[in-house]
């Protein structure tokens, strides 16, 4: 009578389906891309990350050097969609990131955060 019921949840319901009946083999990837990129984060001045705190695939870091706001639109402005506005940032890799995805995004946050580093 409120509002807040769901309607047309069979098409979350269909993601839910493909997930357990086609994705299940793929999470060991996904997991293993999400770890290169957490070690390739690490490396970059600028970005606090724990690598072998990251599970899953989502990749969650700390932008701890320059305005989070700029480096982001920096990295929207390559391609890279991405990043907050706030210091705490989270990239999640999926099926339809390839290496070379996880290549050209370190990439690209290295220069934006050089470019926007303030120390």
């Amino acid at each position: 009578m409120v509002g807040g019921g769901m309607r047309q949840v069979g098409v979350i319901a269909a993601a839910g389906i493909v997930a357990l009946d086609n994705m299940v083999e793929r999470l060991n990837d996904d997991h293993a891309t999400a770890r290169r990129l957490a070690q390739g984060l690490a490396q970059i001045p600028g970005i606090d990350i724990n690598p072998d705190s990251l599970p899953t695939n989502l990749v969650f870091f700390t932008i701890t050097d320059g305005d989070p706001a700029l480096i982001m639109e920096e990295i929207n402005k390559h391609g890279v969609k991405g990043g907050m506005p706030t210091r705490g940032w989270r990239f999640v890799t999926h099926y339809g990131i390839t290496s070379d995805d996880i290549d050209y995004t370190l990439e690209v946050m290295e220069a934006a955060c050089r470019k926007y580093a303030t120390t």
